[in-house]
């Protein structure tokens, strides 16, 4: 068995690859390294999958064996999770999600009991626990108990509200929920807070989940505020921890964008801490000449939202995120949370009283290609070494010099490899692109 834990923790197809078994066993480890800080108090939510309930139910065992107490939040957005262990001052919560997977996946994430991402170090003791240890893990014959939490959605909402500070009323906006945890609380969220909403893929039904909708596949979105009369748009993934934008015309406004609108605000208004955002590698090359444009200092984290998290808390920054709708506003929420975001961008468009077109021009975006190259687990990393994929990025990145950037990296959720060029010629880059992602899947590739 590989590794456990990736960059957004465990993450598999359900049952066959994320087993009950293997569930239970996180549940285990987790409340057993937890002992020393008392009687564990987890805290655990979950998306719409229909997988998750017998993952829970696999989870719930797990913690209960080794004396920890579960609070079952039911369906709810990952960030509620966050918010509600701190709140509730548990010792740690767990989301049972993949986030914006489609619905045969499933995974585990862990917060730490102040409502951070678990760190690297403590989701390796848990695993070490799984796969090298399993025998340190001695049960006391003590079991926990399983509790119903049955405000966790309100509190969540009532969090969220009480952050923004301008009404929306006057606003038309149209949410994609992406069949996920939004399809229970974006409407009362949005609706309290003033704006008129309109509600798509917000019926799941246990297998729908991301499937040609959310952050992921925007399109319909587009298609339907351009044909309509809107002010905006909004995207979730399934665990609506991530939030995609579309103007007033239809057209994408991503995560880069969204970034770039929040950090303008918070410089003007004098609180954008050390004046500086953290994004990532991913984070387009018209984003750097935003920053500067605007005596905004732009600092680089690896990809996955962990890291930009680590490198915002490290350097003492407020504001920070990925090209993919991950946003993270650490003076308000311990994690990314795509309705705060989406709150965040609305209130500053009512209060600017511009149009979303315009808000989103502060940043003009570069030509970018991105392709995925799917590969067999046991070729991680291997493409690395191999000589002829190298040479030729390093012949390709010569080649483009200051115009435009390579960036080819294994995604550390999904067996992929993924290659990115950024340019100012769209043909070159593209051509480009599919050169080298060819080459990975003649070497290396599935």
């Amino acid at each position: 068995m590989g590794r456990l834990f990736g960059t957004d923790g465990v993450r598999g197809i359900a049952i066959t690859e994320l087993t009950c078994e293997l569930v239970m066993q996180i549940g285990k480890a987790l409340a057993f390294r937890l002992r020393g800080e008392g009687r564990p108090a987890i805290y655990v939510g979950k998306d719409t999958r229909n997988s998750s309930d017998v993952l829970e139910a696999a989870l719930c065992a797990g913690i209960c064996s080794a004396g920890g107490d579960v609070y079952c939040l039911g369906v709810v957005p990952t960030p509620a999770v966050a918010y509600i262990v701190q709140r509730s001052h548990g010792t740690a919560g767990v989301m049972i999600s993949a986030s914006h997977n489609s619905a045969e996946f499933n995974g585990i994430k862990l917060f730490d009991r102040n409502g951070y991402k678990m760190s690297d170090d403590a989701e390796a003791e848990i695993e070490a626990l799984i796969l090298d240890y399993p025998d340190r893990m001695e049960l006391s014959g003590e079991v926990g108990s399983i509790l119903s939490y049955r405000n966790a959605v309100e509190e969540y909402l009532n969090h969220i509200v009480s952050l923004i500070s301008v009404r929306l009323d006057g606003l038309k906006i149209a949410i994609d929920c992406a069949n996920g945890c939004a399809s229970y609380t974006a409407k009362p969220l949005f609706t309290r807070l003033g704006a008129e909403v309109t509600l798509l893929h917000a019926e799941p039904d246990g297998t729908n989940i991301n499937m040609d909708c959310g952050s992921s596949h925007i399109q319909d979105l587009m298609d339907h505020v351009s044909e309509g009369d809107y002010d905006a748009g909004l995207a979730f993934d399934g665990d609506a921890d991530r939030c995609l934008a579309v103007d007033e015309t239809g057209e994408l406004v991503d995560g880069d964008k969204l970034i770039a609108i929040v950090a303008k605000d918070c410089h003007a208004k004098g609180t954008l801490k050390q004046d500086a955002v953290v994004v990532t590698v991913m984070s387009n090359l018209g984003f750097t000449y935003f920053a500067k444009e605007h005596g905004i200092r732009r600092i680089t984290a690896n990809v996955g939202d962990r890291y930009v998290l680590e490198k915002m808390i490290d350097g003492g920054y407020n504001i920070g995120g990925e090209q993919n709708g991950h946003l993270f506003f650490l003076d308000d929420a311990t994690t990314g949370d795509g309705q705060l975001s989406g709150a965040k961008v609305l209130e500053i468009l009512k209060r600017e009283e511009k149009r979303m077109s315009e808000l989103a021009s502060v940043m003009k975006r570069f030509p970018q290609v991105m392709i995925n190259v799917r590969i067999p687990h046991y070729q991680r990393e291997n493409w690395k070494n191999d000589e002829e994929i190298t040479a030729l990025i390093d012949a390709r990145e010569e080649e483009l010099g200051d115009a435009g950037r390579i960036l080819v990296r294994e995604s550390g959720t999904e067996p992929l490899i993924r290659v990115m060029i950024e340019g100012k010629d769209f043909n070159r880059i593209n051509a480009i692109a599919m050169e080298i992602s060819g080459k990975i899947r003649e070497r290396v590739g599935r």
